[in-house]
């Protein structure tokens, strides 16, 4: 069956309709992406009453060339062969190139999967400039909840930067590993018959520590960053969909409400859950770049993207799970530095979002995608090779 044909017909066809059975399957995957909120219960998260403005300055880039694993290809092969949703370019504030794919406009919201880590990362620097969050202070500061978990021990440091020595393995592909009880209490996935319902605060106070000391190897594993939200929520005293509207949708002037997932306790998922349009992406993309500021305002600390920049522990990140993916990057606050030596960030989320952020180039792209596999590095790689090549291109033909 062809994308283009899931959810056609009034009512569907068995084989086309999309339910939380199939609805992370290609090609299911391709419609309930840019339409989640239809599948599960989410929190708006609210716009700006008055949108930061976009120019455009567009250019054709479909014919940008470059290698990846070792073969020259180009920017419009790219996207015919990678299962692409939509790409944003932006050069030094403006877009320059825009892409969309089947049924996506600039106004649909797309799920961006773990780039919602790195927009949660951004938002503790707010809370920290404004005295809500210490992030040296022990986790149960905030969730006492936690005391007899693996986060019973941590600090909300070892939570931004993945430092938490915890018993969990991120394998999207195990059929009955961690990754498959952590979606079923998060409502992700279709309980097997005659088993109850659980939530996602409840299944966070069960997880157990690795018997190593936190702090010292980046283990990836997405627990951490709903409890990062959890305590965000404690530190403000308000849901998280709100507090994200506050301190940066709507202060970066954002033109669309995007949302978050949520469990049957209206728990957000802040690890992976927030949907959002490409335009909004690119402006939250270039306040990062530039180091917070969006038309004057300070919205995010500077300090706090310096940080991100130039610090992460790199001998971690070297002997963390994901060091084959970036072999000489490092993590901090959610983010990832590609390339210490160019400075440039990635936000990414599984099945093929991407921010990328290139202060070399002056670029900031947008990505979004509906790839079958959670995980497929040479695709990865790929467009990593095609954010370099684009920027590059821009820089030498059109500055």
């Amino acid at each position: 069956m062809k994308p283009s044909d899931v959810m056609k017909g009034a009512p569907p066809s068995a084989e086309a309709l999309v339910t939380r059975f199939n609805w992370r399957k290609y090609p299911h995957s391709q419609w309930s992406f840019r339409n989640t909120r239809q599948v599960l219960p989410t929190a708006d998260i609210r716009r700006s009453s008055t949108p930061s403005a976009l120019t455009s300055s567009v250019c054709d880039l479909s014919a940008v060339a470059f290698v990846a694993d070792g073969k020259r290809t180009t920017l419009a092969e790219t996207l015919a062969q990678t299962y692409a949703d939509g790409l944003l370019v932006m050069q030094r504030g403006k877009i320059v190139s825009e892409w969309y794919g089947e049924g996506m406009t600039p106004h649909t919201p797309h799920l961006v999967c773990s780039v919602s880590k790195s927009i949660c990362g951004t938002l503790g620097g707010i809370l920290v400039e404004r005295g809500l969050l210490d992030v040296d202070k022990p986790i149960t500061h905030y969730v006492p909840e936690m005391a007899s978990s693996v986060y019973g021990g941590c600090t909300v440091r070892n939570l931004l930067d993945m430092t938490v020595a915890i018993k969990f393995e991120e394998d999207y592909d195990d059929p009955e590993g961690d990754v498959v009880k952590y979606r079923l209490c998060n409502g992700w996935d279709v309980l097997p018959n005659g088993t109850a319902q659980g939530d996602q605060r409840s299944f966070l106070a069960t997880l157990r520590p690795s018997g190593g000391p936190h702090g010292k190897v980046f283990h990836y594993v997405s627990t951490n960053t709903d409890v990062l939200g959890w305590v965000y929520e404690k530190a403000c005293g308000k849901p998280y969909a709100q507090i994200l509207s506050e301190y940066i949708w709507a202060p970066m002037g954002a033109e669309d409400d995007a949302y978050i997932t949520l469990d049957t306790h209206g728990a957000s998922r802040s690890a992976g859950g927030i949907c959002a349009t490409l335009r909004d992406l690119g402006r939250f993309g270039e306040m990062i770049r530039n180091r917070g500021l969006v038309n004057g305002t300070q919205v995010v600390p500077g300090s706090w993207i310096d940080d991100i920049h130039l610090n992460g522990d790199t001998r971690a990140f070297a002997n963390g799970d994901l060091a084959f993916v970036f072999p000489s990057g490092r993590y901090r606050a959610c983010w990832y530095t590609v390339d210490p030596a160019r400075l440039d960030l990635a936000a990414v989320g599984i099945h093929g979002q991407w921010i990328y952020i290139d202060p070399t180039t002056d670029t900031v792209i947008v990505k979004v995608a509906s790839q079958p596999n959670p995980m497929d590095i040479p695709i990865d790689h790929r467009w990593l090779a095609a954010f370099r090549g684009i920027g590059e291109a821009l820089s030498k033909s059109f500055i």
